[in-house]
């Protein structure tokens, strides 16, 4: 099945908004609203606290043009705490010579009493692309069907490695049959197939519809590029023909990101002030770490982001401070004979990126940071782990918390990853394929999202199959400023 890769494959007497709205959290009183033309054409946006529209404030956008894709984004601000924030978008040709129809959207601003977030990642992995007959990406309408006020995109939002091809055999003999086209059927290696594979996943009617009610958070990890890439990389696949300096795919890649994201520019790693009760700190776990040699390189964040991340916690006054990692540390992630992953398998002191995650902890630790919980994606499977100074291989001393596991939203599943005890992890809960299988199908039933209730007295954390079936729970009492 042959889909058009970014464009509408309509001829129009207007302008045309392609592939629905957006809208990015900046913090409490900022959003950034995101929307694409079929045409060079001028961005206009209204917002109001209803759907009726009474008292519209409007923000006029820039003008798009094929250099950023036709995308365009504006930053609303000054908006009322815990509301419903109504917007709509139109693109107007210059000279009123038309505009486009009216896309509307909406999103939440933080209450101080309680909300719900939820996370997954890793969308259209191992070939798995949008097969019409089973669906679609409805994971993604299972996270809209759990009403979260917030949504954190994990990484791996595309996957600019792994070809989307007309039909997949899967593990059991079946046939998984895809929509697809020219450029996704391929690896990325120009700008073009980036911007088309965010398209692709932009075509499907429930991505468009999550993201047209429900604000977002983005991060990005590997396959935005390339399978555990790091700088300076040379790829050894020889599916790339035309680019293999991972560093030159990866600015392609951040670009397509930054045109079909509502994210504000700037660094990728970042915290997002959600009112009262909570901060999100996004991390970038690709653009500054060491290769991935066999366990000694020393960095994941690079020194800059590490410290970063411990002044931004410690000067945090939210009551929550959720991080959102795009690689979960208690696990060894191989590549090949080397090292993904912050844990390095060795089982004992910490070495190579373990030193930089201990040292991390330990100075939260120092500075009285409380009330943390880490989440992510990234290994295809659901779990939740716990880390605890009483059971960790090393001599400095740090706070219990949490890590929990969510994703595949749309992809092949695997599992379990090797557990490292350096920190003192402990499995409490994991959700993987029966053993002797992997790169399971999504219509075997086990992708994956995770929600966080957010309240004063504590999180309710919670890992949901796509068929709306609660995996696991577990709630975490607030310890206390």
């Amino acid at each position: 099945m042959l889909a058009c890769g970014r464009g509408p494959g309509i001829k129009r007497n207007t302008p045309h908004i392609t592939h629905g709205v957006q809208a990015g959290i900046l913090d409490a009183e900022r959003a950034i609203v995101w929307a694409r033309c079929d045409e060079p054409a001028r961005m206009l946006v209204e917002w109001d606290t209803t759907e009726a529209f009474a008292h519209p404030r409007a923000v006029r956008g820039p003008f798009v043009g094929a250099e950023r894709d036709l995308a365009a984004k504006v930053e609303i601000k000054g908006l009322p705490a815990g509301q419903t924030i109504a917007y709509r978008v139109r693109f107007e040709r210059e000279a009123a010579r038309g505009s486009s129809d009216w896309a509307t959207g909406r999103f939440a601003t933080p209450r101080a009493d309680k909300f719900r977030v939820a996370w997954t990642g890793d969308t259209c992995g191992q070939g798995f692309g949008r097969n019409v007959e089973w669906g679609g990406l409805k994971g993604f309408a299972a996270v809209r069907a759990s009403e979260p006020q917030l949504f954190i995109n994990s990484g791996d939002l595309i996957y600019a490695d792994n070809p989307i091809e007309r039909e997949k055999q899967t593990p059991d003999g079946r046939t998984w049959k895809n929509v697809t086209n020219e450029r996704v059927a391929r690896v990325a290696e120009e700008l073009d197939d980036f911007r088309a594979r965010f398209a692709y996943n932009f075509e499907d009617d429930h991505v468009r519809k999550l993201a047209a009610d429900v604000g977002a958070i983005v991060q990005w990890d590997d396959h935005e590029t390339h399978n555990n890439w790091w700088p300076g990389q040379q790829l050894a696949d020889d599916q790339y023909t035309h680019e293999r300096d991972a560093s030159k795919l990866a600015a392609m890649a951040k670009q397509a990101i930054f045109e079909w994201c509502p994210l504000a520019d700037g660094p990728i790693h970042r915290v997002i002030p959600y009112g009262p009760l909570l901060d999100v700190f996004v991390l970038d776990c690709r653009s500054f770490r060491t290769p991935n040699d066999t366990g000694k390189g020393d960095a994941m964040l690079g020194a800059a982001q590490a410290d970063w991340l411990v002044e931004a916690l410690t000067a945090s006054k939210a009551r929550w401070k959720i991080i959102a990692n795009d690689q979960p540390m208690g696990l060894l992630i191989g590549d090949g004979p080397n090292i993904e992953g912050w844990a390095n398998g060795a089982g004992g002191p910490p070495i190579g990126r373990e030193l930089e995650l201990g040292t991390i902890v330990w100075r939260l630790k120092q500075r009285g940071v409380r009330n943390t919980v880490w989440i992510t994606a990234d290994v295809h499977y659901a779990a939740a782990h716990h880390f605890d100074p009483g059971r960790a291989k090393l001599d400095i001393d740090f706070d219990p918390f949490f890590e929990f596991i969510a994703g595949p939203i749309h992809a092949g599943t695997f599992g379990p990853e090797p557990l490292d005890p350096t920190f003192g992890a402990e499995v409490k809960f994991q959700w993987v394929p029966p053993p002797g299988t992997g790169n399971l199908a999504p219509w075997d039933g086990l992708q994956t999202f995770g929600t966080i209730d957010v309240s004063p007295d504590a999180l309710a954390i919670a890992l949901w199959g796509i068929d709306g079936k609660q995996r696991y729970k577990v709630e975490l009492p607030f310890t206390g400023a």
